[in-house]
């Protein structure tokens, strides 16, 4: 997972300086890797590590030491910090069908054979979402198409069910 914020630089062109609010505040911790670039350069990627975590209220103040020295002429830099949150069951996002507030998920029993599955979802990165229940470990779970198995699912639940909704006609 990636923690991203906007820090400035000293003025030796060492040590990046940045404030990150909670949730994220709580993720960052010394020894965590960090790529770093000027707005204006996004060619010039630096490297670093986080070398101070200060706590400040709720807010915690960071600084990341480069490895190398940064641009003379930019004085913001993007930090993107690596957060290694454990190990834990997640999915790919595309395979994951939002209903309201339920998260959907389709697992192949056999080929051919999908159903639908109710999961609580916890941290959410850029590709993959942490699953808390409702799926274990080896589960094969639909990411690409899913969108039309929900659909299908849904039409053969609709043919099964009783038209007792209809009104009756008489003639």
């Amino acid at each position: 997972m990636w923690v991203r914020t906007a820090g400035t630089i000293d003025k030796n062109l060492k040590v990046l300086t940045a404030y990150l609010d909670p949730p994220d505040a709580g993720l960052v911790k010394v020894g965590q890797r960090v790529r770093s670039f000027p707005p204006a350069s996004k060619s010039s990627m630096y490297q670093a590590g986080v070398t101070r975590v200060v706590p400040q209220g709720s807010r915690v103040m960071l600084e990341a030491t480069l490895s190398a020295s940064g641009l003379a002429d930019s004085r913001y830099y993007v930090m993107e910090i690596v957060v290694n949150r454990g190990e834990f069951l997640s999915i790919p996002n595309e395979a994951i069908i939002e209903e309201g507030e339920k998260h959907i998920v389709y697992v192949q029993n056999q080929p051919g054979q999908y159903t639908p599955h109710e999961i609580q979802t916890g941290v959410q990165g850029e590709l993959y979402t942490q699953v808390l229940k409702g799926l274990t470990e080896g589960d094969q779970v639909v990411t690409f198409g899913s969108f039309f198995i929900d659909s299908e699912y849904k039409l053969k639940g609709t043919e099964q069910a009783p038209m007792a909704s209809q009104p009756s006609r008489r003639p």
